[in-house]
């Protein structure tokens, strides 16, 4: 399997988290896409790429908040009430 595919999960979960959460850990993206123990390096490195492309705002060691780029986005003022608790990432149906 590609690199890219197994890093995948991670930055869906990161952009889920900040957008519904309102930040985002090491520990939360992990947890979010149920990823298995060990993989905490390759999300931090994940988390830092998504802050140098301002998708993320870092705001600690391991903490990031929603960046320029998902503030300006036209998907982050939409109502996200139907998003699902899971970590499939599909919306409820009303």
């Amino acid at each position: 399997m590609c690199r890219e595919l197994k890093r995948e999960p991670a930055w869906v979960a990161a952009i889920r988290l900040a957008i519904l959460e309102g930040q985002v850990t090491t520990e939360s993206v992990i947890e979010e896409a149920n990823l298995i123990p060990g993989r905490e390096r390759t999300v931090r490195s994940i988390l830092g790429k998504m802050a140098d492309r301002g998708v993320l705002n870092a705001v600690g060691e391991d903490r990031y908040l929603p960046g320029e780029v998902l503030l300006n986005s036209d998907r982050y003022n939409l109502d996200f009430d139907n998003a699902s608790d899971g970590g499939a990432h599909r919306w409820n149906s009303s």
